[in-house]
C-alpha cells in the first residue's frame, strides 16, 4: 500500500530559556544549539528561541560569560516550551516569581523542560509530585530526599511525563531536546538535527524512547567483524558457537572477550539490535507487527512484544502510533 509522508509542527514554536546569574553554560548550549540554530536545510516551520531572566542587568555566567536576556519572566506567557538549563546550585533557592511564572506556564499549556540541575527548580513548583523525574546522578538522592513525592530515577537520560520533561547531566540535555524534535517534528527531522550535531539520534540509555544498544570499546576491533555479521543476519538464529567459530575463538574465549568489549553478552546484545531494527521499521515503514518480528529474528510477534516493552518500557504497537514518519495512504 503506498505511504506519504506527515509534516508535523511544534504546537507553539516560541522556546523560551530561563537564564539566570550564575548560568550552567554548557546546559544553555545544548537548548540553543537545538532550538535557536537557524535550518533552512530542514525546510521546515523551525523554532523561536528567546531566553528569559528574573534578574535586571547582565547575567554571570561560567568562564566569564555575560549574557543579557531578550525579556522578563512576562515572556513566558507566550511561550510553547520552557527550559531550564540547570540552576544556581541543589540548595540555591528559587525566586517565588520565577515558580509562580513557571506553574502559571503550566497551566495554560506550556511544556516545561528542565536539564541536570534544573529539575530541582521544576520539583520546586510542585509540578513534578507524583510523577518521575530525572536529574544528574550525584544529585538524585539529594532530589529523592528534599521531594519524596517525586519518584526520582537515577539510571535514565530523560524522562517524558508529557507537559513535563526532566533530563539527567549536561550531555544528557542533548538527548532530551532531540526527543522533543521528535514529539514534535518526527523521527525523519531528529535525525537531521543529530548528524548536524555530529551525534546519535538515540544514545544507550534507559527511559521509553532509548534503546540499550552498547557502543563496543576499542578492545572490541577484533570482533568488529562478527558484530558486523551478527547485524546482517538478524533474521537467521545465531548460535554461540557459530559466532564464536566466526571470531575464531572458543565460545568461552569469545563469551569472555565479548563481554569485556561491549559491557554485555552476544545474546543481550543481539537482542538489543533487533529491537533497535523493529524500532527503525516502526518509525519507517507499514510493516505488521508480525513482518516486522519475522525480519528482526524474533519469530513472532509475541516475543518481540515481550522484549521490545522489556528495553523500551512501550509496546511496539504505541511505539508506531507516537513516531511513525509514515502514515497509510
Amino acid at each position: 500500500m503506498p505511504t506519504r509522508r506527515t509534516t508535523r509542527k511544534a504546537p507553539n514554536p516560541l522556546v523560551a530559556a530561563l537564564v539566570y546569574d550564575g548560568l550552567c553554560g554548557f546546559e544553555f548550549a545544548c537548548a540553543a544549539e537545538v532550538f535557536g540554530l537557524p535550518r533552512p536545510e530542514l525546510r521546515s516551520p523551525w523554532y523561536r528561541f528567546e531566553t528569559c531572566a528574573a534578574e535586571r542587568g547582565p547575567l554571570r555566567g561560567a568562564h566569564g560569560m555575560r549574557m543579557v536576556a531578550d525579556a522578563g519572566l512576562e515572556r513566558l506567557v507566550e511561550a510553547g516550551t520552557i527550559i531550564i538549563p540547570g540552576w544556581k546550585g541543589i540548595d540555591a533557592p528559587v525566586p517565588a516569581r520565577v515558580l509562580d511564572a513557571l506553574r502559571e506556564a503550566h497551566a495554560r499549556g506550556a511544556r516545561l523542560l528542565s536539564i541536570c540541575s534544573g529539575a530541582f527548580v521544576l520539583a520546586a513548583t510542585g509540578l513534578l509530585d507524583g510523577r518521575r523525574a530525572a536529574t544528574h546522578w550525584r544529585y538524585a538522592e539529594t532530589l529523592q530526599r528534599k521531594y519524596p513525592r517525586i519518584a526520582v530515577d537515577p539510571a535514565v537520560l530523560y524522562v517524558d511525563e508529557g507537559q513535563l520533561l526532566t533530563s539527567a547531566g549536561s550531555a544528557a540535555g542533548l538527548d532530551l531536546c532531540l526527543h522533543l524534535v521528535r514529539r514534535d517534528h518526527g523521527p525523519d527531522i531528529a535525525n537531521q538535527v543529530a548528524r548536524r550535531l555530529v551525534i546519535p539520534p538515540h544514545r544507550d540509555g534507559g527511559q521509553a524512547q532509548f534503546v540499550e544498544r552498547p557502543v563496543a570499546k576499542r578492545e572490541a576491533d577484533p570482533l568488529s567483524r562478527v558484530m558486523d555479521t551478527m547485524l546482517r543476519r538478524l533474521a537467521r538464529p545465531q548460535p554461540i558457537a557459530e559466532l564464536a567459530a566466526l571470531a575464531a575463538m572458543s565460545e568461552r574465549s569469545f563469551m569472555r572477550h565479548f563481554r569485556q568489549a561491549t559491557g554485555t553478552s552476544p545474546v543481550h546484545w543481539l537482542i538489543g539490535a533487533r529491537v533497535d531494527r523493529a524500532r527503525e521499521l516502526l518509525e519507517s515503514s507499514t510493516l505488521s507487527i508480525d513482518a516486522i518480528a519475522g525480519q528482526c529474528g524474533f519469530g513472532s510477534a509475541i516475543t518481540l512484544r515481550h522484549h521490545f516493552r522489556r528495553k523500551l518500557a512501550i509496546s511496539p504497537a504505541a511505539y508506531r502510533s507516537r513516531f511513525a514518519q509514515t502514515r497509510r495512504g
